[in-house]
């Protein structure tokens, strides 16, 4: 597979706060007195932080990186954390302020809604006029212009100017334009957050289309289930820095936990600043394996205990405990509720200590990174506590296959169903037959 784009040291630099005085003499007079050491006579009293005067901001900081020819790259990471900034350099709508880009072909780049459209040009104009900018010649736009319009779902739209267009149809247009332009390399940026379902599912199925002909994207969103399902490799950027570059499922799995360590037990404070109701306060929650073991790790297939305690505060008080367990990607796999213990009932609770302990059987939760939420719950449907990823921890799975096993199972759970194979009997007929 051949390099198409080749990112080597670039960092990019801007400086914040207001540059210039928008005379020539105050700007020099401004100079004259950096020069001397002296005060700057023209400086505003909201200038004067020092953290705002002057101050550099390194959007990037010496990225490389290489992408190969028909490669679909996910860039992830939080909001300022460089990417769009990449991506602008990609497609020189800015320049590094060091370091060297060398890319090989044609970028289509989808930046921002809108991004080339004249609001008073109609929609056809527009197609037109967006193809140019993008270095198509006016043929290549017309052989393709049924396709774009047909794609975009906008055709009755298409002769009304376009600043008469909501974001959603702009986007439609805008990517529909991209996409079907035929170019070597597609920059798409968090532009699909406009769209509806339907269309963002339409716009990752021709993206996966555009790389199966071996044309190369970067796509930059902020869905992790999107970016998992289109990029088989991704960069995730912090802070200007690439701190993780790989297969898509590890690195969207680092991100998401972030910071985030793993703690089997957590105690809150006791008294009025512990957390909960005036009726009723966390004390301590904690999860293990059922049957004891390392308490760094648990394997798939181990049952989990997990256990809240809780002080009743105010007598009289019906209070039970909802669990919701996250996986990595942040996508609630189930709940369990303390209500459901045997013997539960609305009655009210005396004053006291109480501990819920739910156990989850082995062969449910993949392996990954999880979390779980804790609420307090009264009256039997009154949330009036709630808070996440209280604890968190690792499930590994330990099991010895053999055979074709290929490493970690899709899907957010693990389910062992109940299955059975057996010969059936084979009737004479049937058996002439398939010989």
């Amino acid at each position: 597979m051949s390099t198409v784009i080749s990112i080597e040291n670039v960092s990019k630099s801007y400086r914040l706060g207001v540059i210039g005085s928008g005379t020539l003499r105050e700007d020099l007079q401004s100079w004259w007195h950096r020069v001397r050491g002296l005060p700057d006579p023209n400086r505003r009293l909201d200038q004067m932080h020092p953290a705002v005067d002057g101050h550099t901001l390194w959007a990037l900081q010496n990225v490389s990186l290489e992408v190969g020819q028909g490669e679909v790259l996910g860039i992830i990471g939080r909001n300022g954390a460089g990417k769009s900034t990449l991506l602008k350099i990609l497609s020189r709508v800015t320049a590094p302020t060091s370091g060297r880009i060398r890319v090989k072909g044609r970028v289509a780049s989808l930046l921002e809604v809108g991004t080339g459209f004249h609001p008073e040009l109609t929609g056809r104009e527009n197609v037109f006029l967006n193809g140019a900018i993008l270095g198509m010649t006016k043929a290549e736009v017309a052989r393709k212009f049924d396709e774009i319009v047909a794609f975009s779902e906008i055709a009755q739209f298409i002769d009304t100017p376009v600043k008469r267009y909501s974001s959603g149809m702009y986007v439609r247009l805008a990517f529909a334009v991209a996409a079907h332009l035929e170019p070597e390399i597609l920059v798409v940026d968090e532009v699909l957050a406009v769209g509806d379902a339907s269309f963002q599912k339409k716009c990752l199925g021709k993206m996966g289309d555009v790389a199966g002909e071996g044309r190369t994207v970067l796509f930059v969103s902020h869905n992790m289930i999107a970016v998992q399902s289109l990029c088989a490799r991704v960069v995730w950027l912090k802070n200007g820095q690439v701190v993780g570059d790989g297969p898509a499922a590890d690195t969207v799995a680092r991100y998401l936990r972030g910071d985030q360590q793993t703690g089997w037990e957590h105690a809150w404070p006791e008294g009025p600043a512990a957390p909960g109701s005036p009726a009723v306060k966390l004390k301590r929650m904690r999860v293990s394996p059922a049957g004891g073991g390392a308490t760094d790790q648990i394997a798939m297939q181990s049952p989990l205990r997990v256990e809240v305690q809780y002080r009743v505060v105010k007598p009289g008080t019906v209070a039970h405990v909802t669990l919701h367990f996250y996986n990595q990607q942040g996508l609630i796999l189930f709940t369990a509720t303390s209500c459901s213990a045997p013997g539960w009932s609305m009655k009210a609770h005396p004053a006291g200590i109480y501990e819920a302990v739910c156990q989850v059987p082995a062969h449910v939760m993949n392996s990954g990174y999880h979390s779980i939420a804790v609420l307090v719950v009264e009256e039997g449907n009154r949330v009036t506590y709630q808070q996440s990823a209280v604890v968190g921890f690792d499930i590994v799975d330990a099991a010895v296959r053999e055979g074709g096993y290929m490493g970690r199972e899709p899907g957010v759970v693990q389910l062992r169903l109940p299955w059975e194979v057996k010969p059936l009997p084979e009737a004479p007929d049937e058996g002439a037959r398939d010989r």
